[in-house]
């Protein structure tokens, strides 16, 4: 049977921030996959610039713009950048982000706030440019967070103020989903659990470790794919959902449950 082919974002344009690998880059190629025109953006330019060869071998269109997004003239210049190449910004996918973790009362001050910049500061500076952006489209547009299940949903020994910043993500999301849905900007979020990337990844843990160790912690027996958590991610950025707005859906193998 052949595998039905779908290109739900042709002519729009996609930026994902944390482009530069991992779930970003995953998520990137996939709107690439589905005709978007792809805008990848983080801190070093090396990365961007695979992910961008990487769709542009597959007959994609991308572009890779360094960005700090805890800056807010390095956001207002990723914006410039993105619509004076590709004329409009349909999709933002907002997913840099860090993870320091540690024992709670030893978390250095430095992390923190670094944390609190990338995850938090990060995200509504990104959100506060985006929407300005999408409400002087006729289309608008819809914007997707990437926030997680250690926060709101689920609590991790280790990951405690890690999970207070993206926690924070999503009750950012929620309540400007709801102020700016009249103008025509539709926000939600997605909160993956352990997936196959490096932050799932304990100190000194190989991929077959934590294999392991997912079949006794996860109901579900595995981390997610990064396609997996991409496809959720490309289904609230589309029109499939769009009477969804101020979600927050969790991929987590059950975890939360």
């Amino acid at each position: 049977m052949t595998p039905v082919t779908r290109a739900r974002f042709t002519g729009r344009t996609a930026l994902v921030t944390g482009g530069g690998s991992g779930l970003g880059r995953a998520i990137a190629r996939a709107f690439a996959a589905e005709g978007a025109n792809v805008v990848v953006a983080g801190r070093t330019e090396a990365p961007l610039k695979e992910t961008v060869a990487l769709i542009e071998a597959t007959g994609g269109t991308a572009l890779a713009v360094t960005a700090d997004v805890s800056r807010s003239a390095d956001i207002t210049a990723l914006l410039t950048a993105t619509v004076d190449r590709f004329g409009s910004l349909d999709v933002a996918v907002n997913n840099a982000g860090v993870l320091r973790a540690g024992p709670f009362t030893e978390l250095a001050e430095e992390d923190w706030r670094t944390m609190l910049d990338i995850n938090v500061t990060g995200v509504l500076l990104a959100l506060q440019a985006e929407i300005k952006q999408m409400r002087t489209q006729a289309a608008g547009g819809a914007i997707v967070n990437i926030a997680s299940n250690v926060g709101a949903h689920h609590s991790v020994p280790g990951a405690t103020a890690y999970g207070a910043t993206k926690a924070a993500v999503t009750a950012l999301s929620r309540a400007a989903a709801a102020e700016h849905i009249r103008d025509g900007v539709r926000i939600n979020t997605v909160s993956p659990g352990a997936s196959d990337t490096s932050m799932s990844l304990r100190a000194g843990e190989t991929d077959a470790d934590r294999a392991a160790r997912m079949k006794e912690e996860s109901p579900l027996g595995r981390v997610s794919t990064t396609e997996e958590v991409a496809a959720a991610v490309l289904y609230l950025a589309s029109d499939d959902s769009a009477p969804v707005v101020g979600t927050d859906l969790l991929i987590d193998g059950g975890a939360s449950a």
